[in-house]
């Protein structure tokens, strides 16, 4: 009797151990299915800094700016068209970015370009949003150091 029960403990145990480990880091964006690294990245302002940054390199268009920002990220960080499209509206509609169809009569990519202040924006993103990039930096290493030496 008392293995048994000294086994149904240790069971218990296990079953608590596993349900921890499998909750663990389960903030509130990965209750919703977001991973907590990129979901921290989009809080951060890190996306309307990529966005801004590869404006700024050229006129972009939405499904461009998404493929390069995975590419960038090596897929860390993906968007869709529901999170880029409302912000490239966002961005246009504060004038930090202006946006002109390839060809108006179809209304087929729309091009976007920065503005004077959307320069202005993207220098204060670029010396605010450094400091969190540089902890996650940190972060990643730390964690690559002490599981791989």
């Amino acid at each position: 009797m008392a293995a048994e029960s000294k086994r149904s403990k240790r069971e218990r145990s296990r079953a608590a151990v596993r349900d921890t480990v499998a909750h663990a880091g389960a903030a509130p964006s990965a209750a919703r299915g977001q991973d907590p690294l990129s979901g921290e990245l989009r809080r951060r302002d890190v996306l309307p800094l990529l966005v801004l940054h590869l404006i700024a390199a050229g006129p972009s268009y939405g499904n461009q700016l998404m493929e390069r920002i995975a590419g960038m990220t090596e897929g860390v960080l993906t968007v869709n068209p529901n999170t880029m499209y409302p912000l490239l509206r966002k961005l246009e509609a504060a004038g930090l970015i202006e946006g002109d169809w390839e060809h108006p009569e179809r209304r087929t990519r729309r091009f976007y370009s920065l503005t004077d202040a959307g320069q202005k924006e993207y220098a204060r993103l670029r010396d605010d949003v450094r400091p969190f990039l540089d902890s996650v930096a940190r972060s990643i290493d730390d964690i690559v150091g002490e599981v791989y030496g």
